[in-house]
């Protein structure tokens, strides 16, 4: 429980960054009132500033609403991202926030702007007048209106100019995130964005840096425990939205959401202390295929011409004669997954552009269910080897459902449990129809979330490892009698997965200098993880966070570790520093 002393803090400590974004509001009318001030008018009509004010008044009302959503859905103040989101692609975001209370919302905005209305018309005088006064007065007023509206917009007089971070004052970060002020952080967000050639993680010596990430890849021998009867097996790697380690029972003692992925975990070679790279579907995607990890506040799928230049897993199948497939039953162009599907060999693209008839649809596009049949259906006349992959959309937000939800509607947890069991019996009634193919036994179903959740569980914050705890599952009659139902329990990446898969058929992954092979036993444990401004590391000893913003340590599962605490500190700042400069190379 935060003390009331505590949460009302937050409004002292939002003062620098309201004041800054303030000033910055009121440039345009200090410069107006000194060309007033020189006119020799004696009187002025200053209504145009009161419909500045109502223009303002009502887009930051919007942007406040808009970001309690935000929030509330990613764990993070709504951004840069989230604003190119709702333009490139506004029916998707309508989507994304259909689950939010829509009435309490509207009512909010209702009153912020009604009362900010009465406020204006209250206090802004309609006319300004002007007195005769010598021109050594007026030069000293706009001196004095210019340095204090530059001093506040700076945040002071101190050494540094304002960052986030001087709102940070708690060890709640959901006070920090209140304090910091939104519309300033969004136009700090945008700016960020376009800053592509200049590194904003650079916390160590750049040979410190290199030293240790050298370190964590050095294995003793470069070896793999072979698990598959066959170097040359079928590939089907299915993406599973939001499919959050939570919701099993194996590795989130949740009974009755998944009894078939559960079941599946028994006979497969289960990854169990898998960690997604990121919080969205576009950083899983990149890592899961591309072994690329996350940047932190930026996204390499915005920037196209970078993403090209990564290398993917289905490149290295297609050169070694894989024929291969991308299945998803929504808009492949939204975040730029046509690009980096269509740059990286994949030959066919099906997409929900690809579906016809009146089969029932959700606002994303097609059901899971109709995806899973359509690359059933297409598999069985593909030629082998065959690489192909299928990104679900179904467990992802408003948690909408072609027939009755098992466990009802009355609430998010509710829903997103419903949708997960139903991707659960999707996956179940696929695998039991490719079991009647003549491919099935030749083929490696490899199952990975695209990122964790909050959801059902509502305890992991976007800071904890919980968070990002994902299933990874390699599964079929191709993996060897001996390793159906093994566990690997050292923990591991997303970005692992290339490597991994690649060494089981032989074939190399030098290209991919962010994975390791997780079935060799001389691979260091490990795994990173990023959101929006902080970044995390985790082993088989210890997990620590840490907020780029704040400098904070956020989480510490062990925290009378001091020196361990800093060792992995120091190596998760390495690894977002080397990840972010590779960034600004490609």
């Amino acid at each position: 429980m935060v003390p009331l002393s505590e949460t009302m803090a937050t409004f002292y400590h939002a003062l620098l960054l309201d004041l800054s974004m303030t000033a910055y509001l009121a440039v345009i009318p200090v410069l107006g009132f000194i060309f007033w001030l020189f006119s020799g008018w004696k009187s002025v009509n200053i209504k145009w500033i009161s419909i500045y004010n109502l223009v303002l008044l009502v887009l930051f009302s919007i942007i406040s609403i808009v970001n309690f959503n935000i929030y509330r859905e990613w764990g993070t103040k709504v951004n840069a991202k989230a604003f190119g989101f709702a333009f490139s692609s506004p029916g998707e975001a309508a989507a994304s926030g259909a689950s939010s209370p829509i009435l309490l919302s509207l009512s909010i905005l209702a009153f912020l702007i009604i009362a900010g209305y009465f406020l204006q018309k209250r206090l802004m005088p309609k006319t300004l007048t002007f007195e005769k006064s010598p021109i050594w007065l007026k030069a000293l007023i706009t001196v004095l209106l210019i340095v204090f509206n530059f001093t506040f917009i700076r945040g002071g007089i101190k050494g540094s100019p304002i960052t986030q971070s001087m709102a940070y004052f708690s060890e709640e970060q959901l006070l920090n995130h209140a304090a910091v002020n939104t519309e300033w952080n969004l136009i700090r967000s945008i700016l960020s964005e376009k800053m592509t050639r200049k590194n904003p993680y650079v916390y160590l010596d750049a040979k410190k840096a290199d030293q240790l990430i050298q370190d964590l890849y050095t294995t003793e021998k470069d070896s793999t425990t072979s698990i598959l009867t066959t170097n040359r097996p079928n590939v089907v790697m299915v993406i599973i939205e939001s499919f959050t380690a939570d919701l099993t029972q194996t590795l989130g003692n949740e009974t009755g959401i998944t009894p078939h992925f559960d079941s599946l975990m028994n006979k497969g070679v289960l990854f169990s202390n898998l960690y997604a790279s990121g919080s969205r579907t576009d950083k899983g995607i990149i890592a899961s295929l591309a072994g690329f990890p996350t940047l932190a506040a930026g996204s390499i799928v915005r920037y196209p011409e970078k993403m090209q230049k990564l290398p993917a897993i289905s490149q290295s199948l297609a050169k070694n004669g894989y024929h291969t497939s991308f299945y998803y039953g929504g808009e492949s162009e939204f975040d730029n997954y046509k690009a980096f599907i269509l740059s990286h060999d994949y030959k066919k693209l099906i997409d929900k552009n690809n579906f016809k008839g009146n089969a029932p649809k959700s606002f994303w596009g097609q059901y899971d269910e109709a995806v899973f049949d359509r690359q059933l259906q297409e598999l069985n006349t593909e030629k082998q080897p065959f690489y192909s992959t299928l990104l679900t959309l179904t467990n992802h937000e408003p948690y909408t459902l072609p027939g009755k939800s098992k466990f009802g509607n009355a609430n998010n947890v509710e829903q997103f449990k419903s949708t997960a069991y139903y991707t659960d019996s999707c996956i179940n009634a696929y695998l039991n129809n490719a079991k009647k193919q003549p491919w099935y036994k030749n083929t490696l179903f490899v199952f990975i979330a695209d990122h964790g959740h909050i959801l059902p569980k509502q305890i992991h914050d976007i800071s904890t490892p919980g968070r990002y705890h994902v299933p990874l599952l390699f599964f079929g009659e191709v993996i060897k009698k001996e390793f159906r139902g093994k566990k690997y329990n050292n923990v591991g990446s997303q970005v692992d997965i290339a490597a991994t898969l690649l060494a089981q058929l032989n074939i190399p992954s030098k290209e991919f200098n962010w994975s390791k092979n997780l079935l060799n036993p001389y691979t260091k444990p490990f795994a990173y993880f990023s959101w929006d401004n902080g970044m995390g590391f985790i082993d088989n000893e210890q997990c620590v966070t840490f907020d780029n913003v704040g400098k904070m340590t956020l989480f510490n599962s062990n925290d009378k570790d001091k020196e361990g605490t800093e060792k992995r500190l120091d190596l998760a700042k390495a690894y977002l520093q080397k990840v972010y400069q590779q960034f600004i190379a490609l």
